[in-house]
């Protein structure tokens, strides 16, 4: 008797951070063994948007679009690197709060898995994950996988 994978769909949030694609580059490995779809999910941050756009000349609006072009080319990389392994994959930009959208992004595709990225700080032997991360684990609606800098996923 075969033994079917744990997964159907596996979500995976970038900001495109280092430890971010690392944890997408893992899960499209994982995706792979499974055989399991992967919807890549980028945020725009609308209280980021806002600071910015208050340190600078540039209009909210303007930041925003900056930022979900920087978001769309993060999400082009980690599709290129599913479809080399034969992947089915969707990209999903959402604007809010990063934690909030992300849960909301797991519910609405049913993910039964979510691999996330640790961002962390340059001090040595920190006591907590990074609060994205964090507070992902504390609203999502499966399992998550936090991936640390340089894990497997390279």
């Amino acid at each position: 008797m075969e033994e079917r994978s744990p997964f159907t769909r596996i979500l995976v949030p970038t900001d495109g951070s280092e430890p971010s694609i690392s944890a997408g580059l893992l899960a499209v490995r994982i995706a792979a063994t499974h055989g399991v779809p992967v919807v890549f999910l980028y945020v725009v941050d609308s209280v980021a948007a806002v600071k910015m756009a208050g340190a600078t000349s540039r209009s909210t609006e303007a930041v925003r679009e900056t930022l979900r072009e920087k978001g769309r080319s993060y999400l082009d990389y980690l599709t290129r690197m599913a479809h080399r392994r034969g992947l089915e994959t969707e990209q999903v930009t959402r604007y809010g709060i990063p934690h909030r959208e992300i849960a909301d992004v797991a519910r609405e595709c049913r993910a039964d898995l979510i691999v996330i990225g640790m961002s962390g700080s340059d001090r040595p032997r920190r006591l907590d994950i990074g609060s994205v991360s964090k507070r992902v684990i504390e609203s999502a609606p499966c399992p998550v996988l936090v991936c640390r800098q340089g894990s497997l996923g390279r």
